[in-house]
């Protein structure tokens, strides 16, 4: 598969996620989140990255991070290494412990952080674990309900972005998330531009402008990967569980969505067809091909089902910025 393009600057904010290999538990005990959170206060002493917010949730976790000196790439590895070795020693297992690489997006923080951190701490809430966002042991949220708790978390930023001091930014933070629950505004993730930037246009077309020699210089594939409505399997599978308000492994393994998924994949990622048979269920290359073509060859005699595959693509055209 080719690799997403890393956008990596000093100064530049990221949501970082980082999945389970095949959507296993990376967390088994609440000495694993522990430790992996002993491994994140590590990298972040050691390579100077500031830590906003972060969730651990059971096969996955969310980062909200700035990079002043390092770029993201290094402390990411340092994490995820770290914690894989430990995991693998106590479990006595070898191999991956993460799905690829880590998925990262760069964010225009005075447009998205403060929304970016309601939406990671209310994971818990959305997956129907707790019913309060504080309720949950293995997130920052806690942190910025008591400031004087110890934290590896940098928390004035965001309260900064809250009207008030002392006390009256917490209640005011506190009810910003709380309102989320009853309200569900959109998700800040569903405005990503080619699956790695989340900003307005000027933002963007800068972003973009760090990085243009890089471009040129890089192959076909990840060229593609930029200008692709969606630059993964995950964000695909993501995308359409959101759409359809259906869990990700429906998805992944149920009719029709299956199907959907995969046609859509092959039309608008720049995965090939044989790792898109690996991602869903282990199908040959072949039979990838057929369900897409199988799926077309409907689109083109059932009207109910073309417009609902072109409402589907205009909601992932969304990540896109036009002109």
């Amino acid at each position: 598969m080719a690799r997403p393009l890393r956008i990596e600057y000093e100064g530049a904010f990221y949501h970082v996620t980082s999945r389970g290999n095949d959507r296993k538990k990376i967390f088994l005990s609440p000495t694993d989140y522990k430790k992996f959170l002993s491994y994140l206060s590590d990298a972040v002493h050691k390579y100077g990255v500031i830590l906003h917010a972060f969730i651990l949730m059971g096969n996955h976790y969310h980062l909200i991070v700035e990079t002043p000196k390092t770029g993201l790439s290094v402390f990411m590895h340092a994490v995820n290494s770290a914690y894989t070795t430990y995991f693998n020693i106590k479990r006595k297992r070898a191999g991956h412990l993460f799905q690829g690489r880590y998925r990262s997006i760069l964010i225009e923080k005075d447009s998205y952080l403060l929304d970016l951190s309601r939406y990671i701490h209310l994971n818990p809430v959305r997956a129907g674990i707790v019913e309060k966002p504080e309720d949950y042991p293995y997130s920052s949220y806690r942190s910025y309900l008591f400031p004087k708790e110890k934290t590896i978390v940098f928390r004035d930023l965001i309260w900064g972005m809250i009207s008030g001091d002392g006390k009256e930014v917490v209640q005011r933070y506190s009810d910003f998330v709380a309102s989320a629950i009853s309200e569900k505004p959109p998700t800040p993730l569903d405005k990503v531009y080619g699956g790695m930037i989340l900003g307005g246009k000027s933002f963007i077309k800068e972003a973009l402008k760090r990085v243009n020699d890089t471009i040129r210089k890089k192959e076909t594939a990840q060229r593609r990967t930029l200008t692709s409505m969606v630059s993964d399997l995950d964000e695909m599978v993501h995308l359409l569980s959101i759409y359809f308000k259906v869990p990700e492994e429906t998805i992944t393994k149920a009719s029709p969505y299956r199907a959907y998924a995969i046609y859509l994949s092959r039309k608008h990622t720049p995965v090939s067809s044989t790792e898109i048979g690996g991602y869903f269920g282990n199908i040959t290359c072949s039979a990838v091909t057929k369900i897409g073509t199988r799926l077309k060859d409907r689109m083109a005699t059932d009207e109910i089902l073309r417009d609902e595959m072109k409402k589907i693509e205009e909601r992932l055209s969304r990540s896109r910025v036009s002109g």
